[in-house]
């Protein structure tokens, strides 16, 4: 199975630097990973070196605790389409969730999902599985859904844990067909790759997916959901 049309190539390390993002763009240009996704200050300079390369570019909103104002988001994610991204990796307030404050969540994913319709651009909204309780992730699914997310998204690479299979399939059984689903998080083996794929996964967040696709099919498994010191998206 080739996995580069599923992953979006990851570097949103604090020190990355415009040397980073360019050798970043170049692997996902040779490789034709999805997209390549980068810190918003990086966005312009991305889109500028991969435009006419069919990769996209992605950045991230609220990035990565989630609790910035509604109103900051939503310009965070204006900026960031004007300078050229065509998708959107926002953190869902996961304070504002595991309170109940089910409408003001919903708002806030719902505006941005209408910015991006507008702008031909897709969003995925991060719910931080490590963070929730096996409820709060159903609930979390249904009101991305309802507020019209095109992707629901299990980690920033920054809490406990990233993505596992079990999320995956909790995600995929609540969320309606056309959503679709991003894994992210300790994903460092084409057979993690591979589980996070079968149970449901649309694509893939990795900060080293060049290595993922260089590794044998045969290899063993060394999926580690529990901490993904690399910060991949």
């Amino acid at each position: 199975m080739n996995l580069a049309p599923y992953i979006d190539h990851t570097l949103l390390k604090p020190d990355a630097t415009p040397d980073q993002i360019a050798r970043l763009c170049a692997e996902a240009a040779a490789h034709h990973f999805a997209t390549v996704c980068v810190p918003p200050c990086y966005v312009r300079q991305a889109a500028e070196a991969l435009q006419g390369s069919g990769v996209a570019v992605c950045t991230v909103i609220g990035f990565p605790l989630g609790y910035s104002l509604a109103k900051v988001k939503f310009f965070e994610g204006h900026l960031a389409l004007t300078d050229g991204a065509t998708e959107l990796d926002m953190v869902l307030n996961v304070g504002a969730l595991k309170a109940g404050r089910h409408t003001e969540v919903e708002d806030e994913i719902g505006q941005l999902a209408e910015l991006c319709r507008l702008r031909g651009a897709l969003l995925k909204v991060i719910i931080e599985t490590a963070l929730l309780t096996e409820a709060e992730i159903v609930t979390a699914c249904q009101l991305c859904a309802e507020a019209g997310a095109n992707f629901v998204k299990t980690s920033t690479g920054f809490a406990s844990r990233g993505a596992s299979v079990a999320d995956i399939e909790l995600m995929r059984a609540s969320l309606p067909t056309h959503i679709r689903l991003k894994a992210s998080g300790g994903i460092r083996t084409r057979e993690a790759a591979l589980a996070l794929v079968a149970a449901g996964a649309d694509r893939l967040g990795a900060s080293d997916g060049v290595a993922l696709l260089a590794q044998p099919a045969s290899e063993t498994a060394t999926y580690d959901s529990d901490h993904d010191s690399s910060a991949a998206s």
